[in-house]
């Protein structure tokens, strides 16, 4: 069988024993006939084969042959999705991270009708709202040691359009066109957090970046759309896995800063905690680093107001020509009219 990671590659799925490794490569193998794309990261297609396996009660290869599903009305919320990994595969995921499980892995698996919703009138971001396997694709899991299983399931699949084909049509279809600082386009895919993506590339750093140059900025679908590795490297930038990631990293070499810029429609601000894990991960880093928060208007920063760090920067693209600091006594002082 196919190996879907590597362990050289991904440190929490080496930490995993040789029966989970086989358990999670086996649930990637099903998933990747079902027609999931496994064009992530080696680190999101553990997270994405783990949150499946906990929406269906599955510990081991054994339990595959009685997944539980929609029709034995098992469930799991996104927090218990993160017990039960925690428990049963080696993972020391966070309670508070529920929304990487939810955007990341689950928004990945629902689309394509793998996994249901088991109560769809909660809101989208409840962390309690449950996720249970499609009893249709469970049925064909039950059955995944048949020797002839792959043939079989493509069969029974032929009419049913996949996931990585739906994907490949709104690319094609659905794009916002980015225009980076160095002159090079790229496209994002359609969704307010993209557009406050381009508005950062196209407003906020042509106005405050000092000639920088985007190094990385990722997409919900492709996340690391535009990824200057090297050039991060020889500022001692570290190699982080895309969760870890600020949504655009750029650099002005006139200042030697670095601007860690995170785009906030439903999440992802940096508060106190998120600042001091990049601090962390940035303290080997040779240029100055500059922390902002991106919101589309005042009624989004409004709701995270209370939570931004102190020493940090928040732009809000409906104003683009303010900024607002946080605690920068540096700051202080008369303003001259115009």
């Amino acid at each position: 069988m196919k190996k879907y990671i590597d362990p050289k590659k991904c440190k929490t799925f080496a930490s995993k024993t040789p029966r989970v490794q086989k358990l999670i490569n086996q649930t990637l193998f099903m998933l990747d006939v079902f027609g999931i794309p496994m064009n992530r990261t080696d680190r999101m297609l553990e997270k994405v084969a783990i949150s499946f396996l906990a929406c269906g009660n599955v510990k081991k290869l054994s339990d595959l042959k009685v997944i539980q599903d929609s029709h034995t009305n098992y469930s799991a919320g996104t927090k218990e999705i993160i017990e039960f990994v925690n428990k049963h595969f080696n993972e020391d995921i966070s309670r508070g991270s529920y929304d990487y499980i939810k955007r990341h892995a689950l928004d990945y698996l629902t689309p394509a009708d793998i996994v249901f919703t088991s109560n769809p009138n909660k809101n989208n971001n409840d962390s309690t709202r449950g996720y249970c396997i499609n009893s249709f694709y469970a049925d064909l899991v039950k059955n995944y040691d048949d020797p002839n299983w792959e043939t079989i399931t493509r069969e029974k699949l032929k009419n049913i359009v996949p996931l990585s084909k739906k994907l490949q049509r709104v690319r094609n279809l659905k794009k916002v066109k980015i225009k980076l600082p160095s002159g090079e386009k790229i496209d994002f895919s359609i969704g307010k957090h993209n557009e406050l993506q381009k508005a950062i590339i196209e407003e906020f750093l042509p106005l405050y970046g000092h000639g920088c140059e985007v190094l990385y900025v990722g997409d919900s679908s492709v996340r690391d759309l535009h990824y200057e590795k090297h050039k991060l490297k020889k500022l001692k930038f570290p190699e982080l896995s895309h969760e870890e990631l600020p949504d655009i990293v750029a650099y002005s070499e006139k200042k030697n800063w670095v601007y860690l810029i995170e785009a906030v429609h439903s999440s992802g601000h940096i508060d106190e905690l998120r600042l001091l894990r990049l601090q962390k991960l940035t303290k080997d880093c040779t240029a100055e680093v500059i922390y902002v928060t991106a919101f589309l208007d005042r009624a989004k920063f409004k709701k995270f107001i209370t939570e931004i760090a102190w020493e940090t920067e928040v732009w809000i693209a409906e104003n683009p020509e303010h900024l607002i600091h946080f605690n920068g006594d540096k700051f202080m002082g008369p303003y001259k009219q115009e």
